[in-house]
């Protein structure tokens, strides 16, 4: 029985996850109104006391974890210890940290969709018409944005460096909670790190890590320019617990449209045009091809020159083998904790821009076409049914001779 304990403390703490998800599942409505609040709280205690260093401490501490699995490994065979005793209470050891990790940010993925809480009517499906519309207004709003940036004598834009773009992160969040009434963006607005062995990551494509354990955001600093300002708003939209990537990035795109800074600006709807047009795209059929076409063919000098410059990035630093094992290890996170799309929902965010874009751009020109209504105006007013009315009368023309 001894060397099967380890197992047994690893299926019971894997039962109290799985009961804590199960419950978040069924009573989301509670969760939602209690826990993100909660954990909001703890995410910027856990923030404030990981400031303290400037490197990643969760990277540290994964990596001290890896040097005693080691020295575990390296004892087993000098001291001749049971492998399987030893794999068990490896198991034991990883089942607690995932615990540990559901109940302190976890459950998020279980309460409400951002949109309710920034009162946005987000429909089930949305037609081409739409997306294609709203893929063209972030164009035209990333073409003008891309006009005004200054750039080098490579026609690179010139972007703040890592720490003061990470400074100015906050300002567009602090817009959102005090300018438009947000309150769920009352969050941690430290700044977001550098994250440590950019090479790593840079060959697995990923730009970000939000570690809920030490409260730390961090952002590849290798991230192209014109993305960093949308990822470093992305990775704090994780640490105030909106949790699935579909709503951390569409918090992304209103931090950086909110904030004061041009380069935060651009990089919200350079990023808000990528998805949209990547939407776009994704719709197998003539009619949407020709419309990708048609909205691409209006993306102006600049933004191409900055759209091919990111995406020759990834091309080259993305190695394919490292980024299907993150994928698939990612994949697999987000549905275990609750994101059923799994990494399909990052382009999910397409579907909250053409909300956006509906409810703030399209509906409000709509109503300042219509005509104030006026009672005095006899043209607006129908008189029919109405006794003693008095009829409009037709405009007669003076008699000939007549005074005119």
């Amino acid at each position: 029985m001894k060397y099967w304990t380890g197992y047994l403390t690893a299926a019971i703490i894997g039962a109290i996850t799985w009961a804590l998800t199960r419950l978040g599942a069924k009573f989301t409505t509670l969760v939602d109104m209690v826990y993100p609040y909660v954990t909001r709280t703890l995410q910027d205690m856990l923030a404030r006391w990981s400031s303290g260093v400037d490197f990643c401490l969760w990277q540290m501490l994964a990596l001290a974890a890896v040097v005693i699995l080691i020295a575990s490994i390296v004892l087993m065979i000098i001291l001749r210890w049971n492998p399987i005793r030893w794999f068990g209470w490896v198991l034991a050891a990883c089942s607690m940290v995932f615990l540990l990790h559901t109940m302190v940010y976890g459950l998020n993925y279980y309460a409400g969709p951002l949109a309710e809480d920034i009162r946005l009517e987000v429909a089930d499906s949305y037609t081409l018409d739409e997306l294609t519309s709203a893929a063209a207004y972030y164009r035209d709003q990333a073409n003008g944005l891309a006009e005004q940036m200054e750039r080098d004598a490579n026609g690179d834009p010139k972007f703040d460096s890592f720490g003061a773009l990470a400074e100015q992160a906050e300002n567009g969040f602090h817009n959102l909670v005090y300018r438009d009434t947000c309150p769920v963006f009352a969050g941690s607005t430290l700044p977001v790190k550098e994250l440590g062995w950019a090479d790593l990551y840079s060959s697995m494509g990923i730009t970000g890590v939000t570690m809920g354990l030490t409260g730390e955001a961090a952002v590849n600093p290798q991230t192209p320019a014109v993305g960093l300002p949308f990822t470093m708003c992305h990775e704090m939209a994780h640490r105030m617990c909106i949790a699935t990537e579909g709503d951390a990035n569409f918090a992304a795109f209103l931090a950086g449209q909110a904030n004061d800074s041009l380069q935060f600006r651009y990089s919200a709807y350079f990023m808000a045009y990528r998805y949209c047009y990547s939407a776009l795209r994704s719709v197998n059929t003539e009619e949407a091809a020709g419309a990708a076409a048609r909205v691409a063919s209006g993306v102006g000098a600049k933004m191409q020159h900055d759209l091919d410059q990111y995406d020759a990035f990834f091309a080259k630093k993305r190695n394919d083998t490292a980024t299907r094992v993150a994928d698939a290890a990612n994949d697999t996170y987000l549905k275990a904790s609750g994101d059923k799309a799994g990494v399909a929902s990052y382009g999910q965010v397409a579907d909250l821009l053409v909300a956006w874009h509906i409810q703030q751009v399209v509906l409000p020109a709509i109503t300042e076409q219509q005509v104030p209504f006026d009672p005095y105006d006899e043209s607006q007013v129908d008189l029919s049914g109405i006794a003693n009315a008095r009829e409009p009368q037709p405009t007669e023309a003076p008699a000939d001779g007549g005074v005119g």
